[in-house]
């Protein structure tokens, strides 16, 4: 694993802004890094460049990976486009991430607490241990509660994965009275 200067530099700028949350992200990446190098077992160095200061830390990126041969592993959805166009290999994490959660099909029953308020009348919000949503019509009434829920649809975006679920008809009665 190879850690362009750059990068760790771009790292400390955001953890040393003055926005809490910029600083906050910024930490919690140093710590990251920090992780990845511990975890390595020596497979990991920084590498020190020289030139390219006024470029932009994406544009840098892609030059060095090009360079010397590399794939990039990334969150960012822009580098991903544009280190793909031109034709360097990237790991998304969230793509990953994303393939890695189980697959949930209609008809299933989820087990979630509702933890809000839907935006549409009487939905209640919770998520799975993946930290993907789940939408239950009919459950606005019972937030802090947990519930079986039957799995209507699931909406994939690249954002994340929706689970669209409503309440047994049993349960949904009880609720009414």
């Amino acid at each position: 694993i190879v850690v362009p200067d750059f990068v760790l530099e771009e790292l400390q700028r955001v953890a040393d802004s003055t926005d809490p949350l910029k600083r906050a992200r910024g930490r919690r990446g140093l710590e990251l890094v920090e992780e990845i190098k511990v975890t390595a077992n020596g497979g990991f160095s920084v590498r020190t460049t020289t030139s390219g200061d006024a470029e932009p830390v994406d544009a840098r990126l892609v030059r060095m990976a090009r360079d010397i041969g590399a794939s990039i592993v990334t969150t960012d959805y822009n580098l991903n486009k544009v280190a793909r166009l031109q034709e360097i290999e990237v790991l998304n994490v969230n793509e990953l991430a994303n393939a890695l959660k189980p697959a949930v099909l209609p008809g299933e029953t989820l087990d979630v607490k509702i933890v809000r308020e839907g935006k549409e009348y009487d939905q209640g919000v919770g998520y799975l241990d993946d930290g993907t949503m789940v939408v239950v019509d009919g459950a606005r009434r019972l937030l802090g509660e947990r519930v079986g829920a039957e799995v209507t649809s699931v909406l994939q975006s690249p954002s994340g994965k929706m689970v669209f679920c409503r309440l047994p008809e049993a349960e949904s009665r009880q609720t009414a009275s």
